[in-house]
């Protein structure tokens, strides 16, 4: 009995870390503005607020937040609600507010200088209210709804001429270069933090999107950057002051041993990106298993030792292009996201798009990598939705109870599908005709909780029961007595995401999902060696600390 009054116990705590992170992450906009609080983005009141952020992007030719011709404003803030997001990087360009020429052109003007008839008549129909306003004016209305839904915003200086981004030599990509000069990139920061000071949805300015090019340097990096960085500081101290690396904001080894040096605190964060074309010729040439080794490596040496330094890293930019069904994406995502899991860093996917106005002289083009379908009516793909579900509430922090780096419990999590190993309860066990006591569920079930031990067990939290290998095909167990090499754990594999075990024959077996019931069972391990056509993502678990 006390054992299972100490079991139900632990069951109530899980639930009740969860329910305190849905709290927090559901009342952010009331206890703005945001700081920094070491590697965490906190709240007024010191709680962690994870940025789980959509891109949208509003810096190509039109100037105007894509999909207004497709769907109503509101009706788009509210599908991302819905979707799980808490916060937009909504992207803009620095011309839109130096170009006084510019920033005064209506909407309607706008796309009838660009001959995009056909979207401004489906503006005149979803958007009629926001067709003859300034295109800056416009840009703030997005704003504003995105508020009154709840959403903040991060304004991301995307691009100083308006479109498609980013070429290597598209004039765009660095200090010098024909469209970024350096005062103009100035002013524009300094007029947006002016604009939106006071509004408290908007958290965040990134100084620069994906600097690239001949002329990047580190030299020229800490000469500019943290001018960029003063100017939006000494015009709204309360936004965040987001600052990008080199090489398409990929790199930003260079602060390992450098600081940058400014003269207010608690503001700064820097931000990344990652692709599957961000590294090509390792997907190419690797095994999966290799391959994410590799990538994440890379990832931790070229930002995320900044999280071990202290400050927070929000990854602005990941996605996969949704239309392919390309094996290397899918293996790409998976390691991607069990990286963002153990880390638990601030995020933004790429994107919110559907479709785009107008881009690189094509009008009504489709986004693969769009969240939304074409006419922006319904999610693309509702399984990558699934996928991110759990990393878009944070994991531990300052404020949320029994985490911040106490490690209460593991989570068992399966980046494939987005879930988590659970326990079958008794009832459900009868009622099924099954038995097959680990089942994969949601990450914020109160029977997902578990114990990774010194002895290698991996135990139910607050309980002697430990998941037992059972051989290949059937379906793990649950026992209590815990000594048996079959009840024994190791990562392995060079991606260390498989879960293996010895059975009683002395042969190695994996953690495995069966797709059909998501039913936890063990198999033969796979794709452990260096074959590159072997898809291992049935067995790829990552244990997360909570």
């Amino acid at each position: 009995m006390a054992k299972l009054s100490l079991f139900s116990l632990a069951n109530l705590l899980f639930a009740l870390i969860i329910f305190q992170c849905v709290i927090s992450q559901s009342k952010l906009v009331t206890d703005l503005p945001l700081h920094t609080d070491s590697r965490w983005i906190v709240d007024g009141e010191g709680r962690r607020v994870k940025l789980a952020c959509v891109n949208w992007p509003s810096h190509v030719d039109a100037v105007l937040a894509e999909g207004l011709s497709k769907q109503p404003l509101d009706a788009i803030s509210k599908r991302i609600v819905s979707m799980g997001f808490n916060c937009v990087r909504f992207t803009w360009p620095t011309f839109l507010f130096t170009s006084d020429s510019l920033g005064a052109l209506t909407v309607r003007q706008s796309f009838q200088n660009l001959n995009l008839s056909q979207a401004l008549a489906g503006i005149q129909d979803n958007n009629p209210f926001i067709i003859d306003l300034p295109l800056r004016k416009a840009f703030q209305a997005v704003v504003n709804n995105l508020g009154a839904n709840n959403l903040m915003a991060i304004l991301d200086n995307h691009i100083s001429k308006p479109g498609w981004c980013c070429g290597l030599n598209d004039g765009n990509g660095f200090f010098g270069d024909e469209y970024f000069n350096v005062d103009v990139w100035l002013k524009g920061l300094s007029r947006v933090a002016v604009m939106f000071r006071g509004v408290p949805n908007v958290v965040g300015i990134s100084l620069r999107n994906e600097l690239r090019g001949s002329r990047q340097n580190v030299d020229d990096w800490f000469r500019y950057m943290p001018r960029g960085a003063e100017t939006v500081h000494a015009a709204n101290p309360d936004v965040l002051v987001i600052l990008s690396g080199l090489s398409y904001d990929i790199d930003l080894s260079f602060l390992a041993n450098r600081s940058v040096n400014l003269s207010f605190t608690n503001k700064l964060v820097f931000e990344t990106h990652r692709y599957r074309f961000s590294n090509t010729a390792t997907w190419a040439d690797h095994s999966a298993n290799e391959a994410c080794r590799i990538v994440q490596d890379d990832m931790m040496s070229k930002s995320g030792f900044l999280l071990d330094k202290g400050f927070p890293l929000f990854v602005s930019e990941f996605g996969i292009d949704e239309s392919a069904n390309d094996a290397t994406d899918e293996s790409f995502l998976n390691c991607f996201l069990s990286y963002a899991a153990e880390h638990d860093f601030d995020w933004a996917i790429w994107a919110l798009t559907g479709s785009y106005y107008i881009r690189q002289g094509k009008t009504n083009t489709e986004e693969t990598y769009g969240l939304l379908n074409f006419d922006w009516s319904h999610v693309r793909n509702p399984r990558l939705l699934q996928r991110i579900s759990t990393i878009q509430s944070p994991f531990k922090g300052p404020g949320l109870l029994g985490l911040r780096g106490t490690n209460t419990g593991q989570l068992i999590f399966h980046p494939s599908t987005g879930l988590c190993v659970i326990r079958r309860s008794v009832f459900e066990l009868i009622r099924r005709s099954v038995f097959a006591p680990l089942t994969l569920g949601p990450c914020t079930h109160p029977k997902g909780l578990w114990s990774y031990t010194p002895k290698k067990t991996i135990s139910l939290y607050g309980s002697d029961f430990c998941i037992q290998a059972d051989g290949p095909g059937k379906p793990g167990k649950l026992r209590n007595i815990c000594i048996d090499p079959d009840t024994k754990w190791e990562a392995i594999s060079d991606s260390k995401l498989h879960l293996s075990s010895t059975v009683g024959d002395g042969k190695t077996v994996c953690l495995d999902v069966d797709f059909h019931t998501h039913n936890v069972v063990t198999n033969w391990c796979k794709c452990v060696s260096d074959d590159k056509t072997c898809d291992p993502s049935s067995q790829w678990f990552k244990l997360i600390k909570i």
